[in-house]
């Protein structure tokens, strides 16, 4: 079965560094795009960055840009998220998300806080 488990999160200050990682399996991983998505406190889970399969094509958010960076190792099946320059306002529960076939898989969720 697919399982996605991340890790990495933590308390960091306003402008430090995170990064955060996750481990696939049960599916093909190189075939697949992935995701990071993000749910802040109170609001509704949003979309950060995706990865193309080969990890030749990366997009993010407009909030985002220039400070995290999303890369995948297709042989060790693991996908990151580095987050630098990190704002009170990126604190929320961060997740690793695949969509095989139209349907959705989820990691557990990692926290990130950041202290202003």
């Amino acid at each position: 079965q697919v399982q996605l488990v991340e890790s990495g999160g933590g308390l960091v200050q306003a402008g430090g560094s995170l990064r955060l990682s996750c481990a696939a399996s049960g599916f093909t991983f190189s075939d697949w795009p992935m995701n990071w998505y993000r749910q802040p406190p109170g609001k509704e889970r949003e979309l950060v960055a995706i990865i193309r399969s080969a990890g030749t094509f990366t997009a993010y958010i407009d909030s985002v840009k220039g400070r995290f960076v999303i890369s995948r190792d297709n042989a060790e099946n693991t996908v990151a998220l580095q987050m630098n320059s990190l704002k009170p306002e990126d604190t929320a529960v961060y997740y690793c998300n695949v969509r095989i076939n139209g349907r959705d898989y989820w990691g557990q969720g990692t926290q990130v806080t950041v202290s202003s």
